[in-house]
């Protein structure tokens, strides 16, 4: 027996009016494999990415420097609940939503580009 004979039952001549035959366990089986195999390569990764940024986000303090999901890099001015300031340039600062920040920045990154 080989690989593709589980994959693709073989077909048989029946009798008239006799029951089918296969299914079952393989029937069932394949949605269970396919379940298994998206969570694995699709949902876990993308929750650990959530857990991450998230936790970059709650480290997030005054004088980081950023970069933001558009590509602005700036510095951390101030952090509120929802939003945060970021200073891209002298005295001009622009406020975005907390889950726009993309990356931050090692200290130092922006004063020598």
């Amino acid at each position: 027996m080989t690989l593709l004979d589980f994959l693709i039952p073989s077909a048989y001549a029946q009798s008239a009016g006799a029951a089918p035959q296969g299914g079952g366990l393989g029937m069932l089986l394949m949605p269970i494999i396919l379940i298994a195999v998206m969570y694995f390569l699709m949902i876990r990764p993308q929750m650990k990415r959530q857990k991450e940024h998230r936790a970059m986000l709650d480290k997030l303090s005054k004088g980081d420097e950023v970069i933001t999901n558009g590509g602005i890099a700036g510095t951390v001015t101030e952090i509120g609940e929802n939003f945060v300031t970021v200073e891209i340039a002298d005295n001009v600062r622009i406020r975005v939503q907390k889950g726009a920040i993309g990356n931050v920045l090692p200290k130092g990154t922006l004063k020598s580009a």
